[in-house]
């Protein structure tokens, strides 16, 4: 059984487990504006109009163009299709009042850009196909479908996830002996894009090298700064890999020629940031709210004096290096109720912080873990030792 397949089969467990009699993803033009449930799901792109349904009784419905019949009735997703050429206002009221929900979960979400899927104009044509019949007074946010489904990761997904994050570990692997002090950024950041190509990767997204302190860390672009002794290397980087992610840091620090040893507040910093992502990898159970791993985090660093870092302290990974769906991250407004969500068995994670020294860098780690009953499991080799050049 194909993935999407899979995927359409858990869907009609998590609409069962939240009480949802249908889910209808309603796209147009995808190639343009695609929901991004559609490579979970559907699996294939649409041109005209088209209507996904999804019952709880285990029935799935395509009601497509009549030019993308053949395309849907190949893959063999779903237990139906139809389709139309005039219009399908006709058809698509009459399979809504066969299946008479009482409710219907649409693609929109002020928390999840994963679940946000349906523009406001396809929202308003939908209202319009349903003026005449009752069903547009049901529509309910599809957020949990759409979070759940994306969140729980099959085996296989699981598996393309750890070939993603090896293959960062081993591009990095290669490019780290090419890396010397007087490269740019920008020529840093081109041997790693280099490496991952060799190896039949594409970038997950734009790699971020950070030369010391010359630069701040986040998701810029490289700089002309150049790399030079005393400074620390920041790389953020990650592959993209049978349409799965990863997404690492990783430190290099390239000492001063008169340089008998390793900086004390550097080897403290590197050493509390590391222990951070153990035990909070250790805490990352089913069950637990985002927010409680990442407060943890968050104390460990200030009982040692350390200002708190701004961001969350790990994000989803899947098809995008920001998957959607429950985040280990802070109580904060921009977060939503994603920090509030409880993290299941089958999540993927990254685990990532910083500590930022003056006059040598930024000390930040990045880990992806996949959660299993008893914690968390790193899905490639660990940076537990700061590499010194």
């Amino acid at each position: 059984m194909d993935m999407v397949k899979q995927k359409i089969n858990q869907a009609y467990s998590i609409l069962n487990e939240l009480d949802i009699d249908l889910w209808l993803v309603f796209v147009r033009e995808t190639l343009m504006m695609a929901d991004p449930v559609l490579p979970l799901v559907i699996g294939e792109d649409a041109t005209w109009q088209s209507f996904f349904l999804f019952s709880r009784d285990d029935r799935s419905v395509a009601l497509v163009g009549n030019f993308d019949r053949e395309l849907f009735a190949r893959d063999n997703h779903f237990t139906e299709v139809l389709t139309y050429t005039e219009g399908a206002g006709d058809t698509f009221r009459e399979l809504i009042g066969n299946i008479d929900p009482k409710n219907i979960a649409i693609n929109y979400s002020t928390d999840n850009p994963a679940a946000d899927g349906l523009t406001h104009g396809m929202f308003l044509a939908l209202k319009d196909y349903l003026k005449d019949i009752p069903y547009a007074d049901r529509f309910v946010s599809a957020e949990e479908v759409c979070s759940k489904l994306r969140s729980r990761k099959l085996p296989v997904e699981i598996k393309l996830l750890s070939q993603a994050a090896q293959m960062t570990c081993d591009a990095w692997d290669i490019a780290r002996p090419r890396i010397s002090t007087g490269m740019t950024e920008i020529e840093i950041a081109a041997v790693i894009d280099e490496c991952i190509s060799q190896l039949g990767g594409t970038n997950s997204f734009h790699t971020i090298v950070n030369a010391g302190d010359k630069s701040t860390p986040g998701h810029g672009q490289p700089s002309t700064a150049a790399l030079e002794p005393g400074d620390l290397l920041h790389i953020d980087f990650g592959v993209r890999l049978n349409d799965y992610c990863s997404d690492l840091q990783r430190l290099v620090y390239y000492s001063k020629p008169d340089e008998a040893s390793l900086p004390p507040h550097l080897i403290k910093a590197f050493d509390l940031v590391k222990n951070i992502i153990d035990d909070t990898a250790a805490l990352c159970r089913p069950g637990i709210a985002g927010w409680e791993v990442d407060a943890l985090a968050r104390k460990m660093l200030t009982d040692q004096g350390y200002p708190e870092y701004q961001h969350a302290l790990g994000h989803q990974l899947g098809r995008d290096p920001h998957d959607g769906g429950a985040v280990i991250g802070p109580q904060w407004e921009r977060y939503g109720t994603t920090p509030f969500m409880p993290l299941e068995e089958g999540n993927v994670f990254t685990l990532e912080l910083e500590i930022m020294l003056p006059g040598i860098g930024c000390v930040g780690l990045e880990e992806d873990v996949a959660l299993e009953k008893d914690g968390a499991r790193f899905l490639c080799p660990r940076q537990e030792e700061l590499i010194i050049v």
